[in-house]
């Protein structure tokens, strides 16, 4: 911990509250504030100035006076990315950092990136509170407190939102018929079938909504921040719009019965089927209007529909045993029969639903009442222990349900009944079929002609026909089909504002705004009332029902894939604190409810993925900028890690050899060129590293490169680069690239090509620079790196020309266009850098951004190097834009031999399979150059010349104390040749690829040592000047990049 210096107090000590009980911080955290807020009346009154808040000055928690802060909630609440700093703590830097007292305060001198440096406060209390806080914390007299929102528990918020929207339509209208169809056994199968889904994506469900503060939004909030934007996008679309369906068909169970009632009492309005639109509408538009009035009063109707239906319930469970009328027997009602029990027990398959799956898809929408709870997950008192308890238990007791209401009256009701007192029959009467014969009845006309009005397999009512009280179930039926539609009128707009504020898709946002204290999404029900009435005008339940099943298990699937995802990437992250789920258990839902997807209805499973996909592949494509920490990236770093550790076991091939790129580009915007060079050529096939070398002081450069590199690397991407930023402070140019070149990748992700821009201004330069940068080329190589040098006519720096871009932190060296290394002269700052800035400046258009046509690339392989000369020109032409181009090999040769050597290379390039056929020999590549050539080289090295007078060697070393970089009369004499073959190469290069698109050239060798730096670069600039295509000199490490065996 820092401690900070006690002053002389001029007044009376500052009265201290001692230590902070765990109370004392929970009763400032209920009431808003920090424990570190300066309140009135907190116990610490400092009479002094300070530039600390005076309860962290004055707190004796540990015995002495420290900036240093006990954990608080605050300090966690929010915090999104790594390096975020919690609100209230102090950073790094106000705890290491020198402190200065001041007015008998004491200030850490904090560096440019803690928070209250970086935002230019002055005068305002450093504790690492930011502004916001602090004026929290302060509060405002005489304002009044916001309304709290509405906020519910386990039971009101979630188990029984969830059991009514489970005990839907089907539990009444259906369940009966699906029994008579397939029979109690395989009804408890489907049952059964239905709840193992449903319990194990509760399961899922319980485990994502403990890990972590759950918001409003739902299953979509809960997917997309475990899979991401991509999945859980698409996944929030489908099931807000599922939630649309399912109050439609809610309604249309409501508008049923409603029918049923008026069709009884002969008072239709228009026909069975526009009844049911009619009302249907007209239900739906009240329903509207609950849902306008607030969550409060959703909440209380919702109880009340619960109350009515346990009455109807306990109502039918009487009726089983209340000895059947003669009116309930004529529509096949008896009581408890085993002989029924037994008859019932297997199926009876009928109509065009008449099939297992065809049954299961009708059952299994009442099943997906469970997301209810945590659709309005932002409206709970505590969404963690809320979602796992409610959703469970109620999943639980409507299973129950469901078993006994299906064997009580599958134990009660014969199939068929015609409903008149006049079938009633002797036992044992001739002529007559049926069970119901042995109790006095003959319905088998009607079974025969099948044109029975009653019994299980005809009468969607039996339960109500079976009850005590009849209108008790008729209040049931309304109960639990207003309540489920309520509800998913409520989630649908709940989960859609949460999907249109994340603004993963356009058009939508506009459904986004929340009005009041809720933060209601008024115009998400208006349009989901729309949806809901498109729905309802089909008037048809059967047809309805399959179409929500599709979707609903779409989102079981993605529930329980995200908590298997998130369970075996092992994020340090995934702690849930609900423990009772498996990770297998998990996967086995996801996989069961695709495969059930597709035994319902394959097209509209079909229909279901691909808008998943389509949806899917417009988010990768947009890739929209959220940072949800989801478990795709926890996955990625997964394979990223396993996949470089294993590549660390597999020995190096020539066949897979990579040319491995750590480019110093400096500042990237500031070389375009050479960024777009390299990019080219290793996109999509190795690896690439931006260095860029910070000179100066380590203390004022580091906020420099930390607040720099994620612009840089957003510049990147923005160019479509896929490439890596990296930086180091140095004191020189020289120990930078050092660093860089020793410390640069990962494992066998390493690079093994220094790719640097041509130093231009070399004469210009002081000498120092140019040891240095020669010196970088000799490090290259002592590391056994290869070595490309690029040169273009207009330079390769633009940082002058992107002045009004440029981040302010840096400045160009004197001549930006000459400078050709990897770093950058600093000049006092101005302020801090702004990486959104560098990331979305302008971007400079190069000559490698555009398509080449049919020119050529030149390659001049004089020595061999490996291959390395051949091999980037051989990647630079397999791109789109540089494929039209000619690739030509010239070589040296004797004029005696030119045929011979031709075919001889040629046959080497073939044996290669690079695709070269163009192979010219150049015979004259050792005639002496023209007169004025050789006397410019003259006139350039000459400013460099000793001018020794051939002495010997140990005066030649006095006389160049301290300028290494002279170039001793007897250094000139023994590289004559040498120096006089640059120049011949110059004029054939101006006479053979002056038009080409590009020139490859192998990289002279200068001896360490012997060639001083000034002698090595007059050969460069000798080799390339007055060329207008692009240069690059290329030196390979000699060892083979290319081999023409396949082993």
């Amino acid at each position: 911990m820092a401690e900070l210096p006690i002053p002389e107090l001029p007044t009376a000590p500052a009265r201290c509250s001692g230590r902070f009980t765990i109370s004392t911080l929970l009763g400032m955290e209920e009431s808003g504030r920090g424990p570190y807020a300066p309140t009135e009346g907190a116990g610490c009154d400092s009479t002094q100035p300070t530039h600390l808040s005076g309860s962290t000055l004055c707190t004796r928690t540990f015995g002495y006076n420290t900036v240093d802060v006990v954990p608080a909630y605050e300090h966690y609440a929010n915090s999104k990315g790594v390096g975020d700093a919690g609100k209230g703590r102090p950073s790094l830097a106000d705890l290491h950092s020198i402190l200065k007292v001041r007015w008998g305060s004491a200030v850490p001198l904090a560096s440019p990136a803690s928070p209250c440096h970086a935002a230019g406060i002055s005068g305002i209390p450093c504790n690492g509170l930011p502004e916001a806080g602090l004026e929290e914390a302060a509060g405002e007299p005489g304002r009044a407190p916001a309304p709290e929102p509405v906020r519910f528990g386990w039971v009101k918020g979630v188990m029984i939102r969830c059991m009514l929207n489970i005990w839907g339509v089907i539990l009444y209208l259906r369940l009966p018929w699906i029994t008579a169809q397939a029979g109690i056994a395989l009804t408890w199968l489907i049952i059964l079938m239905s709840v193992t889904v449903t319990t194990i994506t509760g399961l899922s469900i319980s485990a994502i909504s403990t890990n972590g503060k759950v918001k409003s939004g739902g299953t979509y909030f809960l997917i997309s921040r475990s899979l991401g934007p991509e999945l859980g996008g698409s996944i929030g679309l489908i099931f807000a719009f599922a939630n649309a369906v399912a109050v439609a068909m809610h309604t249309v169970g409501f508008a049923e019965t409603v029918r049923d009632l008026l069709q009884e009492h002969n008072s239709l309005i228009v026909d069975p089927t526009n009844d049911i639109r009619i009302i249907g509408v007209v239900t739906v538009t009240v329903l509207l209007g609950i849902s306008l009035a607030g969550m409060e009063w959703e909440a209380k109707a919702q109880i009340l529909f619960f109350l009515v239906i346990l009455v109807s319930f306990i109502n039918y469970l009487v009726g089983t045993v209340i000895p059947a009328t003669a009116e309930k027997q004529a529509k096949g009602f008896f009581s408890y029969r085993a002989d029924i029990f037994a008859q019932n027990f297997v199926p009876s398959w009928r109509g065009p639903e008449g099939s297992f799956f065809g049954l299961f898809s009708i059952f299994f929408p009442s099943a997906t009442g469970i997301l209810a709870g945590a659709n309005i997950s932002g409206d709970l008192k505590d969404p963690a222990v809320a979602i796992p308890k409610g959703t469970l238990m109620a999943i639980f007791w409507t299973t129950v349900s469901y078993l006994v209401l299906s064997a009580t009256i599958g134990a009660c009701v014969v199939r068929d009944a015609s409903g008149s007192l006049n079938d009633s029959v002797a036992v044992g009467s001739p002529g007559c079929e049926g069970l119901a014969c042995s109790f006095g009845w003959n319905f088998t006309a009607c079974a025969q002609r099948q044109s029975c009005r009653y019994g299980l397999s005809n009468y969607y009512q039996s339960m109500s026909m079976v009850s005590g009280f009849g209108p008790l179930i008729t209040a049931g039926i309304f109960g639990a089909t207003l309540s489920s539609a309520l509800a998913c009128l409520v989630s649908a707009p709940k989960v859609f504002q949460c999907l249109c504020r994340d603004q993963l898709y356009p058009l939508i946002g506009f459904f986004g705004k929340g009005y009041g204290r809720n933060s209601e999404p008024i115009r998400g029900y208006m349009l989901t009332y729309v949806i809901a009435i498109g729905f309802i005008l089909i008037a048809e339940l059967n047809a309805i029902a399959p179409i929500i099943s599709n979707f609903f298990l779409c989102s079981y699937a993605l529930i329980n894939f995200s908590c298997f995802h998130a369970s075996i990437t092992n994020s340090p992250g995934w702690r849930p604190s609900f423990q009772y789920y498996s990770k297998w258990a998990a996967l086995f839902g996801a996989t069961i409810s695709v495969v059930i997807m597709f035994l319902l209805t394959w097209w509209a499973a079909l229909i279901a993925f691909g808008i998943v996909i389509f949806l899917l592949g417009y988010v990768l494509y947009k890739k929209p900028d959220v940072n949800w920490g989801s478990s795709m990236q926890a996955s990625s770093y997964n394979m990223a890690l396993s996949y470089s550790v294993g590549l660390s076991e597999v020995d190096e091939h020539i066949k897979n050899y990579r040319p491995q790129c750590l480019v110093l580009t400096g500042p990237p915007n500031f070389r375009p060129a050479l960024v777009d060079f390299v990019g080219t050529f290793t996109k999509n096939l190795s690896l690439m590293l931006c260095g860029n070398v910070l000179i100066g002081p380590w203390k004022q450069k580091m906020p420099e490169s930390r607040l720099t590199a994620d612009g840089h690397t957003k510049w990147l991407m923005k160019r479509k680069i896929k490439a890596f930023y990296v930086d180091v402070v140095a004191e020189d140019l020289r120990s930078g690239v050092q660093m860089l070149i020793q410390a640069a990748g990962l494992g066998k992700m390493r690079p093994n090509i220094l790719v640097l821009g041509y130093k231009r201004n070399w004469q210009t330069a002081s000498p120092q620079s140019l040891e240095d940068y020669v010196g970088i080329l000799h490090d290259a190589f002592d590391f056994k790196y290869g070595v490309c040098l690029m040169r273009m006519k207009e330079g390769l720096n633009v940082s002058r020309v992107m002045q009004a871009h440029v981040n302010p932190t840096f400045e160009a060296a004197e001549h930006p266009e000459e400078n050709g290394t990897g770093a950058e002269q600093p000049r006092a700052q101005v302020g801090p850098a702004d990486p959104a800035a560098l990331a979305g400046e302008q971007q400079a258009s190069t000559v490698f951004q555009s398509e080449q046509g049919k020119k050529t690339i030149d390659i001049y392989w004089l020595f061999d190097d490996g291959g390395l000369t051949l091999l980037i020109p051989y990647l630079l032409g397999r791109k789109k834009r540089w494929g039209k181009c000619k690739i030509r090999v010239f070589v040296g040769g004797q004029i005696n031999r030119m045929d011979e050597e031709r075919k001889a290379i040629v046959s080497l390039l073939s044996k290669f399979r690079l695709g070269f056929h163009e192979v010219h020999i150049l015979p004259d590549i050792n005639q002496k150059p023209r007169p004025e050539h050789i006397k410019r080289f003259d006139d350039l090295i000459a400013p460099f010349r000793l001018n020794d007078g051939f002495k010997d060697e140990a005066v030649v070393n006095e006389m160049r104390q301290g300028c290494p970089w002279k170039i001793s009369d007897e250094e000139v004499d023994k590289n004559r040749a040498k120096s006089l073959r640059q120049v011949r190469l110059n004029e054939i290069l101006l006479d053979y690829s002056q038009d080409a698109a590009l020139v490859a050239i192998t990289l002279p060798v200068g001896r360490k040592g012997r060639c001083p730096s000034s002698l090595y670069m007059a050969w460069l600039e000798t080799l390339s000047q007055d060329l207008r295509p692009p240069v690059i000199l290329t030196r390979g490490n000699q060892e083979n990049v290319l081999t023409f065996y396949c082993q």
